[in-house]
């Protein structure tokens, strides 16, 4: 039996190795957005969604316009196959979809451009090799001490991160078991509730305000109503040029939540990421715009392919009654929520609605048939923290067990009529 961990790993750098690791993400990114630009338009008008391919087009040119090692260049060029091949599935679904951007701030390492230790990583770079320590709790049963210190699990691959001016790794481990019986375990998952003032909270606690998102929309249409009023062909010219800016701003605003979104997930050691059916969310969230839907449908494909790439997945349930069931007794009432307050009318738990409803959705996940080799999934909360609005100590059961049958909830689950 195999056992996949994915340990994030905050590193040490020496003195000066900030400048060659970002020239590295530079160049890499170079690298994934040029193959992907090639890849989307394809040289006989298709898709190109073949490695070999993209590799035999594109790599002496990127070897020439880079300072990269020749793996770190194909791993470039393979992020971008595998993002065509995520957009080209969606188009086969009558899903809209657009070119992959390389924003993030990442690479791709394996062993031939990276040599990991147990103690530190050295990192190939434009600049030659550098040595990194790793940063690593001293509880030897905390993550990711008990994944890197533990000689069973073997490094197979990492993705070097930059995130508020520290540097992480996203290592990938493996431990194979030579027992093939069943053996008892847990899965997690994050759930993530979508909405207008928050635009997206998770069942750990941690918010990403809309605040930003809505600020920029109000401000890019005064922008073009004050364009389209003047009526000149010099002025429609403009609009097209607000438009795209916009489109940009949003982009790029969108990956760091993704991004952040599957780092929690990472983080937490989850499965899976479960999200709202977006199929009727103009219904569920009236008061959203086009732009919050689009926002929606747009963070949650991002999430979807590099939640992949951390071999996490992403799901969608039905999010009937996630806002107004008690994520704590499972009483369902419409009256329990009132905007951004919650207060059960049955055992009186009183949190964030959002934050009530995420732990809901993930908790949704649970409900659906399960197999039966699948012994318990749990939904994962954090301890209160910094930078987190949850100041909730008692919350919602984190541990929901299943048994072949299904799920068994800790409380009865009731639905009260309005």
């Amino acid at each position: 039996m195999e056992y996949r961990r994915t340990a994030v790993i905050k590193l040490d750098t020496p003195e000066g190795a900030d400048k060659h690791l970002r020239e590295t993400i530079e160049q890499f990114k170079y690298c994934s957005n040029t193959a992907s630009e090639w890849c989307w338009h394809g040289d006989d008008g298709y898709h190109v969604t073949s490695k070999a391919k993209a590799e035999d087009a594109l790599y002496d040119q990127l070897r020439e316009d880079t300072e990269l090692t020749a793996n770190l260049v194909q791993k470039g060029i393979h992020q971008a196959v595998e993002s065509i091949k995520s957009g080209v599935e969606r188009l086969k679904n009558d899903q809209d979809t657009s070119r992959p951007k390389f924003t993030a701030d990442t690479a791709v390492y394996d062993k031939r451009s990276a040599t990991f230790h147990r103690d530190h990583v050295s990192l190939s770079t434009p600049d030659g090799r550098i040595e990194c320590d790793y940063i690593l709790p001293e509880n030897p049963k905390t993550p990711p001490t008990k994944y890197v210190a533990n000689e069973d699990y073997e490094f197979r691959r990492a993705t070097l991160h930059r995130r508020d001016s520290d540097w992480y790794l996203h290592a990938s481990m493996l431990k194979e078991d030579d027992d093939t019986e069943p053996t008892t375990g847990h899965r997690t998952v994050l759930g993530v509730d979508l909405g207008v003032n928050q635009l997206a909270v998770a069942s750990t606690g941690r918010f990403w305000s809309a605040d930003e998102f809505t600020h920029w929309k109000q401000e890019y249409e005064q922008r073009r109503g004050d364009l389209q009023q003047c009526g000149t062909r010099a002025a429609h010219d403009a609009i097209a040029g607000v438009e795209r800016k916009e489109d940009g701003r949003f982009e790029i605003f969108l990956h760091r939540v993704a991004n952040e979104i599957v780092a929690e997930a990472v983080e937490h050691d989850c499965s899976h990421i479960v999200f709202e059916d977006l199929t009727d969310i103009r219904e569920n969230v009236p008061q959203a715009s086009w732009h919050h839907l689009w926002a929606f449908r747009r963070l949650y494909e991002y999430v979807e392919y590099k939640a992949r790439e951390q071999g996490i997945e992403a799901v969608q349930v039905d999010p009937r009654n996630t806002s107004k069931r008690c994520s704590t007794c499972g009483f369902t009432h419409d009256d329990n929520r009132d905007g951004e307050d919650f207060e059960c009318l049955d055992c009186g738990y009183q949190n964030h609605a959002d934050y009530n409803a995420a732990k809901n959705i993930g908790l949704q996940y649970l409900r659906r048939p399960q197999k039966s080799s699948i012994s318990g999934v749990r939904t994962r909360r954090s301890a209160s923290r910094q930078r987190r609005q949850n100041a909730d100590d008692g919350g919602a059961p984190v541990d929901v067990r299943l048994n072949s049958e299904g799920s068994e909830i800790p409380r009865t689950m009731r639905t009260a009529k309005p």
